[in-house]
């Protein structure tokens, strides 16, 4: 073959390999995503025990012990800086993020004789279900939140989503594109905002940050709260066959007012959503919770990628 044949049979082959792309962007991180979608969190407070209602890690005491949390927060108030625990696991489909609000006490200031109102230890949070659409962080169709022993189920503006075997209880109002929680003083279940001001005025407002915050006292609007990573070496999931920190299975150990009376995220449940739908799964299984309580929900995957209750 010529020099010049050369030439052209290789300028062939060149053109005919195949075309380099830019490698993909990465996929965001847990961390981001959950930041990104974190809500506004109104907290109420009750005048009697202010600091009774500010949000917490379970370790706020420097300790995993959770049978001593009730009486630490009396005098932890500087480390009573706002938190809160988040998951994710996703779907081809969609990313599930689960946030858990921690309390040291559920309390009541006129407690009942046997004080069975009251317990040591106390997690409500909620599950975001964001659709994976090609942009960064996805787009919120719907959340469900918890309030003691009852899901509340709503919608995100402009989402498809109706009601499933459970009714759809409302439409998120958003500030700026992060969805807005209220949660009671108290008993502190968990609901989404309804817009209106704080029973009795006084309330502390939440915000996503990088660091969490003291409230200056029981009616601050704007606090800090920082996002832990519940699947964290060392940190809640971790723990939850440490006997110091779990009686049983997703239930907070604890001995003032009822014993072990708090249930962690994968310990939740709604008492009357049906025998299939069992205790946990709103974390461990939260693509099927969904699947149930919502319809014309469109592609929707119930299969995980990647679902660290389940080991994967």
């Amino acid at each position: 073959m010529t020099p010049a044949r050369k030439l052209a049979a290789a300028l062939v082959a060149a053109l005919a390999l195949p075309t380099l792309t830019t490698p993909a962007a990465h996929a965001v991180s847990d961390a981001d995503l959950a930041h990104y979608w974190a809500p506004v969190h109104y907290q109420d407070t009750d005048s009697s025990d202010y600091d009774a209602d500010y949000l917490s890690s379970v370790d706020f005491d420097g300790d995993w012990n959770a049978q001593n949390n009730w009486e630490a927060q009396d005098d932890s108030l500087a480390r009573l800086t706002g938190a809160a625990y988040f998951s994710v696991v996703e779907t081809s489909t969609h990313w599930f993020i689960v946030y858990a609000f921690y309390h040291p006490r559920d309390w009541d200031d006129a407690p009942d004789p046997f004080e069975l109102t009251t317990h040591e230890n106390d997690m409500e949070g909620l599950l975001a279900t964001v659709r994976k659409d090609g942009s960064t962080y996805g787009r919120l169709e719907a959340v469900v939140t918890v309030a003691h022993s009852d899901f509340y189920s709503y919608v995100a503006p402009g989402s498809t989503y109706t009601s499933g075997r459970e009714s759809v209880d409302g439409t998120l109002r958003l500030q700026g594109t992060r969805p807005t929680t209220r949660q009671e003083a108290k008993g502190h279940g968990l609901y989404a905002w309804n817009g209106a001001e704080f029973p009795g005025g006084d309330g502390v407002v939440y915000v996503p940050s990088a660091t969490g915050e003291v409230p200056s006292g029981g009616n601050d609007r704007s606090v800090g709260y920082r996002l832990i990573d519940t699947f964290a070496t060392g940190g809640l999931w971790a723990q939850r066959n440490n006997t110091a920190t779990f009686a049983s299975w997703g239930t907070f150990r604890g001995d003032n007012g009822k014993d072990n009376a708090a249930n962690t995220a994968w310990g939740w449940d709604d008492g009357n959503d049906g025998g299939d739908l069992q205790r946990g799964l709103l974390a461990t299984d939260p693509a099927y919770l969904v699947s149930v309580y919502f319809g014309n929900r469109g592609a929707f995957s119930l299969t995980y990628t990647r679902n660290a209750y389940r080991g994967n």
